[in-house]
């Protein structure tokens, strides 16, 4: 019978010394596949759920991206950073692709950090079964938790699939979690109309989300759809910046919502 930490993982980078997801410095782990397909991926190689060959326009040649690990070896690379983690109060982040589409080997990794000791953080669209999400945050200490639209076919629309799994795993987390932080990518032609933050305003007030980061729509992906020879929607889009989106701040504001741009 193979040991829990005998688990294998499709893992497409593990970045050190990450200051951008979580308090201090981080290790973050992460996690290829996910079920969702936002037109605006800035990860698109982070998808498919297996190891794959891609070109890199730029060393003219291909790259595979994405390897299976073990916990073991996932544990032992983010422990040699354990003395970065305690001096600055940090800790690994668990993130993707979608972390939950391997949600057995993400669950069992975070126990196994936080019996060491570890801080551990998670982004997560939360688009998974209740009862694996439920297992899977009582091992994070940190949950961030990605929201792209609050209407359910206009998610269907952009996404993939509807939001229905989505806003029933954030109600739980909202009451059931100490650390939430709900993360909005603010897309142009999206989400990102006034009429749109006051949507997500009361959606979060019904809720009872406290926490709001804005994450202002980029082009830092777009290199990417070139090397796996897909259509990028977006290619011609001007990206946003923090000043933008003053107005969608204020809205959360004017709802009692704690809201950073970011």
């Amino acid at each position: 019978m193979t040991s829990q930490t005998q688990l294998r993982a499709c893992i497409f980078n593990i970045q050190k010394f990450s200051i951008h997801d979580g308090p201090g410095i981080r290790t973050a782990v992460f996690f290829k596949g996910c079920p969702l397909r936002c037109y605006w991926c800035s990860n698109p190689e982070s998808q498919n759920a297996k190891p794959e060959k891609i070109w890199n326009n730029t060393r003219k040649s291909y790259t595979t991206v994405g390897e299976y690990k073990t916990i073991d070896e996932v544990v032992d690379e983010v422990m040699k950073d354990v003395d970065f983690y305690e001096e600055s109060g940090g800790g690994v982040t668990l993130s993707g692709g979608e972390v939950l589409y391997q949600a057995e080997f993400a669950t069992e990794l975070a126990k196994i950090l936080k019996e060491k000791g570890i801080h551990t953080a998670t982004e997560t669209t939360g688009y998974t079964k209740p009862a694996i999400f439920k297992k899977y945050i009582e091992q994070i200490d940190l949950v961030y938790f990605d929201v792209k639209h609050y209407q359910s076919e206009k998610h269907q629309e952009g996404i993939g699939v509807p939001s229905d799994l989505i806003l029933e795993n954030l109600a739980y987390a909202v009451n059931n979690h100490a650390h939430l932080i709900v993360r909005i990518p603010v897309i142009p032609n999206y989400n990102d109309r006034v009429e749109d933050a006051e949507q997500f305003a009361l959606l979060f007030n019904r809720i009872g989300v406290n926490h709001v980061e804005l994450l202002p729509f980029h082009q830092f992906g777009q290199q990417k759809y070139d090397d796996l020879n897909r259509e990028y929607k977006l290619a011609d889009m001007p990206q946003l910046h923090t000043e933008d989106l003053d107005y969608f701040k204020k809205i959360m504001e004017e709802h009692q919502i704690d809201c950073l741009v970011i």
